[in-house]
């Protein structure tokens, strides 16, 4: 399990990891955050565990992707497979999410919502991964901002998932950092 707490004059932000389908308990003070968080665990297949607070919607949500991308990123394995990739159709909304959780932060949206676009590019940061998500159609924004979440939940499965040894040319890489 990896735990990260944020903590910051705005907000409070406690979230628990678990690489293996476990609890998912979401409180964010925002609904339609709780139901996206409790959907991208619910297909990327983890334990989920976040309990958030703070001054204003914008805050909050930006600092549980924060919390939630360094989360991943602390847990990801040394032979994680690395890449991922879904495409995921919800009533109007078709929606791919590209990831590579190969430790080098990029994202390209938009999605059709600033609050969760903005998300999406602080998760991408926190957790050092290339994300792309294509909005391929869709007029709903709660279609295509769910859409995008499923979409990220499935390609964080696969992408996390144990593939037996290091991925691509560079085999293990080790980045140590001395204060």
């Amino acid at each position: 399990m990896t735990t990260v707490r944020r903590q910051t004059r705005e907000t409070t932000v406690c979230i628990e990891l678990t690489a293996n389908e476990g609890t998912i308990a979401i409180a964010t003070t925002i609904p339609f955050l709780d139901h996206m968080l409790l959907t991208v665990a619910r297909y990327a297949r983890v334990g989920l565990r976040v309990d958030a607070r703070g001054d204003l919607p914008h805050h909050v949500s930006e600092d549980v992707a924060i919390a939630l991308g360094a989360a991943v990123a602390a847990s990801r394995l040394a032979t994680a497979a690395r890449f991922g990739e879904r495409t995921v159709a919800m009533d109007d909304a078709l929606v791919q999410c590209v990831l590579d959780a190969g430790g080098r932060s990029y994202y390209r949206g938009p999605l059709p919502s600033v609050r969760y676009d903005h998300w999406m590019r602080s998760f991408a940061e926190h957790a050092r991964a290339t994300l792309h998500v294509r909005v391929l159609r869709g007029r709903d924004r709660h279609h295509v901002v769910e859409a995008a979440f499923k979409a990220l939940g499935f390609a964080l499965r696969d992408a996390m998932a144990d593939a037996g040894s290091p991925l691509g040319t560079k085999g293990a890489v080790s980045l140590e950092v001395t204060p």
